[in-house]
């Protein structure tokens, strides 16, 4: 099949020097404006930073409205770090982090500023804390979303769930939205180019977006699941296959759920 040719590398420089700016305009806006602003403005900025994100590297959004009500916990598969802007583009949400990312540099800080909460890898203690972190955020009536995952693919297949990461929703009674993620070149087909999995470093994979003259982000919202009733192995399962199912895998896709550790193996 015919595939488009790479991105003429003037404007891989001009997106590049786009992308810097608006981070940098990112920066100045949630100092200066966050501590000025509700969360209702805060939310509104982020979805329209994470919008121009997404048109500075020519990545097409597509995504229907989700029928969830807010302070929702937000399942979604895991693919790249722009997954991270286009559910923001969507419904601006708080995130889950490990906690080796608020030390990144510029990316921790805007990270921490942002309502996410970061978990450290391997303790069942710190887990419980930030689910009651959590439990607050949800019950603020802020969406949460999480990788359940807990690493990233290159979109073609998905891993198993850590259901320890869907407790909250249990304990606050809010519902659960499976978000279906996917990235599609021009020709809808799955594109690796996002793909931020194995030892890809974040150069290499920006390197390969820019080289793509367009890309499409889709996200694939299923019903809400209502969490009354249900253990926490049961809603990963249910958000597993929802989740599956709209990104078309088949069943052999779908592995067995991961240790109740939300960082174990």
């Amino acid at each position: 099949m015919k595939q488009d040719r790479p991105t003429p590398r003037l404007i891989r420089l001009l997106r590049c020097l786009r992308l810097l700016l608006h981070f940098v305009r990112i920066a100045i806006g949630t100092a200066a404006l966050y501590p000025r602003v509700g969360e209702q403005g805060r939310a509104r900025l982020k979805r329209q930073w994470s919008r121009k994100i997404l048109e500075i590297l020519a990545i097409r959004l597509e995504a229907p409205p989700a029928d969830a009500p807010p302070g929702s916990l937000i399942v979604a598969n895991h693919v790249s770090w722009l997954d991270i802007f286009a559910i923001h583009a969507l419904r601006p949400s708080a995130f889950i982090a490990k906690a080796e990312i608020r030390h990144w540099p510029f990316f921790g800080w805007l990270a921490t500023r942002n309502d996410t909460v970061f978990l450290r890898r391997g303790s069942h203690g710190h887990a419980r804390l930030v689910n009651a972190e959590i439990d607050a955020l949800l019950n603020y009536g802020m969406d949460v979303a999480i990788f359940p995952e807990g690493t990233t693919t290159d979109g073609t297949h998905m891993l198993g769930f850590h259901a320890a990461l869907l407790q909250p929703a249990i304990e606050t009674g809010r519902s659960v939205l499976p978000l279906a993620i996917s990235y599609h070149d021009a020709q809808g087909n799955i594109s690796r180019a996002p793909s931020f999995s194995g030892e890809t470093t974040l150069l290499q994979c920006l390197s390969a977006i820019l080289a793509c003259r367009a890309l499409t982000v889709r996200l694939a919202p299923a019903p809400a699941i209502d969490t009354a009733g249900r253990t926490r192995r049961e809603l990963s399962q249910a958000a597993h296959t929802a989740i599956a199912t709209r990104l078309g895998f088949l069943p052999s896709s779908n592995p067995p759920e991961k240790s109740s550790d939300p960082q174990g193996g």
